[in-house]
């Protein structure tokens, strides 16, 4: 099998890594392994242990490799946590020869992003929103337009740079080169979200383990990134917290029976709760599990409410809201966001691939397919084109690119 039609996503959460193998045909792509692995190493999407995050990633790739037949050296890694910031900004050329040229874009895209940044932040993402070309705006392709000068609108994604060197580290400890690193909830939009959302707007909430991080697109292209720092855990947490269980137990419960709307639940249906400290267990009417995690699930949709709120475009979102991640999964968490928010809310699953689609056909896995996804694009591009100004800044680290060398001057 080719090592070019491999593709490797590294999903690294707080509650989970995850690697995903898939294999690039002429259908499309085909899921062929999978390894997830319990995350001791990180915190709110931030690796805190060096050793733990480097033996989750060995165990999950190990994984993924027995299942797939295939050996994996390449990965896209994901990133997420509250150091990621999004903003958007603007660049303005001079087309060189009246016609604009992929140089020219690739010129202007540079200048968009050359902004004053503090020495531990880093670009990591310049996502093209609109191009114009003298006074016509609302271009998406400039390329052979005739014209004398051009403006970029992006929006900008800039994360800490430690936190880019410590996943990298930790995959090179495995052995795997980091192809790119690609925030994590951009590339769970890649997996859950449909053309037609993204261009007549829409707003991904992806509820992770440590963090929840919103999305927004209008008119196709991203207009506004942000990481909301409360997640599945602060759940399992308020359970262990309110029925006085251990944390293991907790997530059992939330999982197997947790509701975030206390009116979907039978007021005469009951569960049974381990204790602690060898006391036997109770039995608790599972209304009260429901009224610990209602509240909480309020609060991040109350909060992912005020972010849209305040970015202006929530007038913009006519396909509403998509969530997705693990703690999506939770009975009752559409139909509270939609209260909340006030907008339609569907739940989002990875969709666009084939073979092992029963296995990753969850929210929980929405970020290691769209890193899949993300991936396949990115080598179509470079197969397709011998220079693609977008595929060179838009992830701040590909070949040829002032930007990638950071990378290797690190290591």
């Amino acid at each position: 099998m080719n090592q070019t039609e491999i593709i490797a996503g590294l999903d690294l959460g707080t509650t989970k890594v995850c690697a995903i193998v898939a294999e690039r045909t002429e259908d499309g792509l085909d899921i062929i392994g999978i390894g997830s692995v319990p995350s001791k190493g990180l915190k709110k999407g931030v690796v805190v242990n060096i050793e733990s995050t480097v033996q989750a990633i060995r165990a999950s790739i190990e994984q993924a490799e027995t299942m797939a037949g295939v050996e994996i050296g390449t990965v896209y890694a994901g990133i997420a946590g509250s150091h990621v910031r999004g903003m958007n900004k603007e660049g303005v050329a001079a087309i060189s020869t009246r016609e604009v040229s992929r140089e020219d874009v690739h010129r202007v895209l540079e200048q968009a992003k050359a902004i004053p940044l503090p020495g531990d932040r880093q670009v990591i993402h310049v996502l093209p929103q609109e191009y114009v070309v003298d006074e016509q705006d609302g271009i998406r392709e400039p390329v052979g337009m005739s014209g004398v000068r051009l403006e970029a609108r992006v929006h900008l994604v800039t994360a800490a740079v430690p936190s880019i060197q410590n996943i990298i580290k930790c995959a090179e400890r495995c052995d795997l080169h980091v192809a790119e690193v690609v925030l994590q909830p951009l590339a769970s939009a890649q997996a859950v979200l449909s053309e037609d959302e993204r261009e007549i707007g829409v707003a991904l909430i992806d509820i992770g383990g440590g963090t929840s991080d919103v999305v927004i697109y209008v008119e196709g292209a991203v207009v506004h990134t942000s990481s909301i720092p409360i997640g599945g855990l602060n759940f399992t947490n308020d359970v262990a917290t309110g029925v006085r269980t251990p944390m293991a137990e907790a997530e059992r419960i939330k999982v197997k029976y947790g509701c975030a709307s206390t009116h979907m639940v039978d007021e005469e249906e009951t569960i049974e709760v381990p204790s602690v400290g060898g006391r036997p267990p109770r039995t608790l009417r599972r209304q009260e599990l429901c009224d610990i995690l209602e509240p909480r699930a309020e609060e991040v949709f109350a909060a992912c409410k005020h972010v849209i709120e305040e970015t202006g475009y929530a007038d913009m979102l006519a396909a509403g809201i998509v969530i997705t991640g693990g703690a999506t999964l939770l009975e009752g968490m559409p139909e509270l966001a939609e209260q909340v928010c006030g907008l339609p809310v569907r739940r989002g699953m990875p969709t666009g691939i084939g073979g092992l689609i029963d296995v990753v056909r969850s929210p929980a896995y929405a970020t290691g397919v769209g890193l899949i996804k993300y991936g396949s694009e990115r080598l179509q591009q470079s197969q397709e084109v011998h220079f693609d100004p977008r595929v060179h800044v838009r992830n701040g680290e590909g070949i040829g690119s002032k930007l990638g060398q950071w990378f290797r001057e690190v290591f």
